[in-house]
């Protein structure tokens, strides 16, 4: 009677560990799926990392891959006693203000929860990444190589230092005393130099969090506060980095090779097609802009023969054929759920094989041609 309901206190259930050999814990897992693919590249806007995470300790011995963590998906995962989810779309989005059965999504965190099943994101960051989704996706229409559409560069900085500042000051009555006993900052010695008035003009690096506090003591001295030049720090691009793909293909097909080549590689039967102004069937594709699920925002104004995406407004379309080019629409996610057979291997090795990985089968575009 004691051990029974000493099995019942257990955090997990016993038998989902009484055969377990290679497993691996939840945090070793996302620090390695973070370093594979940094959040940091992810666009301002998304939301991804773990997203749910269990009591710990939680220990992964089976992974789920889908596109969207529906329902469906979610008891395919419970019922296979994963104890992780790498969902691409984020499944959590806007903010929850509770956590019920009222809503799916609502659902969805409370059910993962209680099956204690982690959830893990990543979104944009795999479409930036280098062969990653979209560098997948470019390859539906052959042999090319692809460079990004937008660049991709660091958020940090060194230090955590995100702006410099420059400001002149009469030496008798210096601020730079006060600025040093500030967290986040740092004088530049090297650049105090005299301005022509006999001024001094100090240098100081600052972090985000600092400025206000560094300004602020600044109007305290109105001759430095007048003479502030600030500037924001950026890191510089990383070249194989970004969103969308511009790629290049190392011989020329026709539109209607390339439909054919899409359907394959996506193992679709249909696609969505408007042709470019003054194009047909044989017109000849070189170059080819392509974005994963949404594309209109990051192939807009792309000098390219083709553009292929998920979705595109229907006005937009009308604004790309009139400049000539052609669309190819194969719906949201199935322009990017066939990454995820490549993705599996990845995620496999950089576990060491201490994990299985699996791709859900219950994950679908929720769009059907009828």
């Amino acid at each position: 009677m004691q051990l029974s309901r000493t099995l019942r206190r257990l955090p997990f259930p016993l038998a989902r560990w009484s055969s377990r050999r290679g497993v691996m814990d939840l945090r070793t897992v996302v620090s390695r799926l973070d370093a594979f693919a940094p959040p940091a590249l992810a666009e301002s806007w998304d939301n991804v990392g773990l997203l749910v995470e269990p009591s710990p300790p939680h220990l992964v011995h089976r992974l789920l891959l889908t596109n969207d963590l529906t329902e469906d998906v979610l008891e395919e995962a419970v019922g296979m006693a994963a104890d992780l989810v790498l969902s691409y779309h984020p499944p959590i989005f806007k903010a929850l203000k509770r956590v019920t059965s009222g809503s799916w999504k609502e659902r969805l965190v409370v059910k993962a929860l209680e099956g204690r099943l982690a959830v893990y994101s990543p979104h944009t960051a795999y479409d930036a990444l280098p062969d990653g989704v979209n560098d997948w996706l470019g390859r539906a229409v052959g042999p090319c190589t692809s460079v990004p559409l937008r660049l991709s560069s660091w958020l940090s900085h060194p230090g955590g230092f995100a702006h410099v500042l420059e400001f002149s000051h009469d030496p008798s009555e210096s601020p730079v005393s006060r600025l040093k006993s500030l967290p986040g900052v740092r004088l530049h010695p090297s650049a105090v130099r005299e301005d022509g008035d006999g001024a001094a003009r100090v240098r100081v690096s600052c972090s985000r969090d600092a400025l206000p506090q560094v300004l602020a003591v600044l109007t305290e001295w109105p001759r430095a506060y007048s003479s502030v030049e600030l500037l924001n720090l950026q890191k510089p691009p990383l070249l194989d980095t970004g969103m969308g793909r511009l790629c290049t293909l190392t011989e020329s097909v026709s539109i209607a090779t390339a439909l054919e080549r899409i359907k394959a590689h996506l193992d679709l039967r249909h696609l969505r097609l408007a042709l470019g102004r003054g194009k047909t069937l044989e017109s000849s594709v070189s170059t080819v802009a392509v974005c994963a699920g949404s594309g209109s925002s990051i192939l807009s104004g792309v000098p390219a023969d083709l553009y292929l995406t998920g979705e595109m407004s229907h006005h937009d379309v009308l604004d790309v054929v009139a400049e000539g080019r052609s669309v190819v629409l194969c719906e949201h996610s199935n322009s990017e759920r066939g990454f995820l057979k490549e993705l599996r291997g990845k995620i496999q090795e950089m576990l060491e094989g201490k994990v299985e990985v699996v791709v859900s089968q219950a994950d679908r575009d929720p769009l059907q041609v009828v």
